[in-house]
């Protein structure tokens, strides 16, 4: 458990000083925002956000190759506290989410839109993305599917 806590105290000290977004749109998250969910001892101090996906892993399907598809991950928090994603990443440069920059309330809804190009892919495709949250466990993963199909008319000229 210390481990756990210490993770999330690194965790939170990298979103508040690793990224800074300039745009007037954006709100800032202070620390104010933040608090530490459990002692060293691992009592726990308060209630923790919870993120509920309404599904964690989507599969596209078939698709031909050169689309770009997206999907839109819904989420809730049903925790009592604000839910706060400090970032998400692509296994790969083809797979880009987007994701709320803002803490997202008790009860509150969102969502991770996630973008897979199929250019130069072929064949089943497994695709993740991973979450860095204030929730316990502080990772969360989603799993994009599709089989990419290659044209009949590119597949000819081979």
């Amino acid at each position: 458990m210390m481990k756990s806590v210490l993770h999330a105290l690194v965790i939170a000290s990298f979103s508040f000083s690793a990224c800074k977004n300039n745009s007037s749109e954006t709100k800032e998250i202070n620390t104010d925002m933040v608090e530490v969910n459990a002692s060293a001892s691992g009592d726990s101090k308060s209630n923790l956000p919870e993120i509920k996906f309404e599904e964690e892993i989507h599969d596209f399907g078939k698709i031909t190759q050169g689309e770009k598809i997206s999907f839109a991950f819904k989420f809730k928090n049903t925790g009592d506290k604000n839910l706060i994603i400090s970032g998400a990443s692509g296994s790969c440069g083809c797979t880009v989410p987007n994701y709320p920059k803002e803490p997202i309330p008790a009860g509150g809804e969102g969502k991770i839109d996630v973008l897979f190009n199929s250019e130069g892919k072929s064949g089943l495709q497994e695709k993740t993305v991973t979450l860095i949250t204030n929730c316990e466990p502080s990772t969360r993963i989603l799993k994009i599917k599709t089989e990419v199909v290659i044209p009949e008319s590119l597949d000819n000229k081979k």
